[in-house]
């Protein structure tokens, strides 16, 4: 009996793929058009035995260029199917790119991206898949749209909501939503999943539609495959500390709690090769793991934020008791009198107005303190003991909750549950204008759909595909 069928399109790094071949499906057919991306895709399914242009089709290209023919011609076309393949496909996923409906950002109703479902749905009309997944922002649930026209050009009215829009387009091409509930109408906002339920060490909630055609069985509740316990940062990359004492120390504690399993698995590998029962584990030299280089003034002021704190927690807490934890940071200090903007003519009339901060108005605490803490009040230094915030694409907004530092590629894939034998490749960061050409390693993982998520959604459809 073959494997079921699946094509992954927005397909990114792979973090959707990872989970869908883990649930045990043969990924025939995938796309993304970032050359970035389509390094590290292309690497992996090399090292998973899924050879380009012999049992899987891989392809960098927009969407819209891209019709459910040629799709379907190229998966027909592959050597392992020898010409055997009847065109039909049980699964099609897909998150088309969520930057014009993220709440972290500047949503314009208008913003072209924002049409690339519509792509996506044309897609799924021309090849009739008989389940279709589509992954995205919470922000998604309340976007709403001007000049909306669909692929069949039926136009919708401004400010149509794009959940309304979906419920509609599926429908007319026939496919059931699943629900959640026995109303009529779905509710979308039951279609939200913490990343953090399925064993991924991060609080990470993505919309996640489903779609079947009305003849199916409807694939299985989502719930049914939520874990009892959730991984915390600290189990997810204690083994990754640099400093030998506390990594020692933190192993220790995971080994005495018997909580080593994540880290185990990590190294193990969750993903097996095509068509055999092994996995693929790390080679015992991890890659992604440079870290970047900060100076000393960064590190001090990295020093200031406790487990768990937010740039606003520091800030409040030093107004509130005081700056004396700043007396001793030299580096920090001699920055924020050189840089910060505060009217000083000399170190010494700084150092004066520091010892009396308790004494100065609000208003000009505020000054200090926001020159000692720099602007960026979306830092968080990870709080060890719970799973991780949201992994975003810049590594600067968060300090490992061990070292005065920020992470690795490494260490935000552990958060994301990508396997230590996944490498990332390309340019590791980039900065400025750069951001919006290039896809970078931290860019790459901080966009990817965690592949443990994306397993249990992929399984929610495999585990009913015998009916």
């Amino acid at each position: 009996m073959r494997k079921p069928l699946a094509i992954d399109l927005f397909c990114g790094a792979g973090g959707m793929s990872e989970g869908i071949l883990q649930a045990g499906f043969h990924i025939v057919f995938s796309n993304d058009k970032s050359p970035e991306v389509a390094l590290t895709y292309q690497n992996r399914h090399e090292q998973l035995g899924l050879h380009n242009g012999y049992n899987t089709f891989f392809i960098t290209e927009d969407i819209a260029n891209l019709t459910g023919k040629f799709i379907l011609d190229s998966i027909s076309n592959l050597e392992y199917f020898k010409n055997k393949f009847d065109n039909k496909i049980d699964v099609i996923f897909g998150g088309p790119p969520c930057q014009g409906f993220s709440r972290a950002g500047k949503r314009d109703k208008n913003d072209p991206r924002n049409l690339l479902f519509r792509e996506y749905l044309r897609v799924v009309s021309e090849i009739e898949p008989n389940y279709v997944v589509m992954e995205n922002v919470v922000g998604l649930l309340d976007t709403k749209l001007n000049n909306f026209i669909s692929y069949d050009l039926e136009e919708y009215e401004d400010d149509t909501l794009v959940t309304d829009i979906l419920e509609k387009e599926f429908k007319k091409i026939g496919y059931k939503i699943k629900k959640y509930n026995s109303e009529d109408k779905v509710n979308f906002k039951k279609l939200v999943l913490d990343a953090s339920e399925f064993g991924v060490p991060q609080k990470r909630e993505r919309v996640i539609i489903i779609a079947y055609k009305k003849d199916l069985t409807e694939p299985n509740d989502i719930d049914k495959y939520k874990k009892n316990y959730k991984v915390s940062v600290k189990e997810a990359i204690a083994d990754l500390i640099t400093n030998s004492n506390i990594r020692e120390k933190e192993l220790l504690s995971l080994k005495t709690e018997k909580k080593l399993s994540y880290i185990e698995a990590s190294n193990q590998g969750r993903t097996k090769i095509f068509d055999t029962d092994s996995s693929i584990s790390f080679s015992g030299n991890l890659n992604n793991i440079e870290l970047s280089f900060h100076s000393e003034y960064i590190v001090q002021r990295f020093s200031l934020y406790k487990n768990g704190e937010t740039t606003k927690d520091v800030k409040a807490r030093l107004l509130k008791n005081g700056i004396d934890e700043v007396y001793s940071l030299k580096d920090l200090l001699e920055y924020v009198f050189k840089y910060g903007k505060l009217g000083y003519t000399s170190f010494e009339d700084f150092q004066k107005e520091l010892e009396i901060f308790k004494m100065l108005e609000e208003e000009r605490k505020e000054e200090i303190v926001n020159a000692i803490l720099s602007k960026k009040n979306i830092r968080v230094r990870l709080n060890k003991e719970v799973p991780s915030r949201t992994m975003v694409t810049l590594p600067d907004d968060y300090i490992s909750p061990f070292e005065n530092r920020t992470f690795s590629v490494r260490e935000m894939a552990r958060l994301q549950s990508f396997d230590d034998s996944f490498i990332f490749l390309g340019k590791r960061t980039t900065g400025g204008n750069r951001r919006k050409l290039e896809v970078p390693q931290y860019t790459q993982v901080g966009n990817a759909v965690p592949p443990l998520l994306a397993k249990a959604i992929a399984l929610s459809i495999k585990d009913v595909l015998k009916d």
